[in-house]
């Protein structure tokens, strides 16, 4: 007799992978914090350059990469409070498409992961 296929992970399986995901999130909150000094500087920077006449266009190519790196970054931590939330729901691990559960191991890779591999490879990039 084969034991029934596993459709949710129990409450411990859950507080561990909220420990990760609020690990995760204060490490992406730092990295956002980090980036945002770092752009506020740049762009200072870049006034005081201008109005003297020494602008550069380097500064505007790592302004704007700074800028995509801030925008990946917030929707990275939007992400994870996402999964939060699916935790609190009961729903977090559930793929979103198939319904069925999504290994842990990919997971704890990708707290993020809402959908399993096969669905995520078979999506148009």
């Amino acid at each position: 007799m084969s034991t029934p296929e596993k459709t949710r992970y129990t409450a411990e399986e859950l507080a561990e992978f909220k420990q990760l995901i609020l690990q995760k999130l204060e490490e992406a909150e730092k990295e956002y914090h980090r980036l945002k000094s770092t752009l506020d500087d740049l762009v200072a920077a870049s006034e005081d350059q201008y109005r003297t006449g020494e602008y550069l266009g380097n500064e505007y190519s790592e302004k704007v990469q700074l800028e995509r790196l801030l925008q990946h970054t917030v929707k990275y931590i939007d992400a994870l409070k996402r999964a939060l939330i699916r935790i609190e729901n009961g729903t977090y691990g559930i793929c979103k498409v198939t319904g069925k559960l999504i290994p842990k191991e990919r997971l704890l890779a990708v707290p993020v992961a809402e959908t399993l591999v096969e669905v995520k490879e078979r999506r148009p990039k």
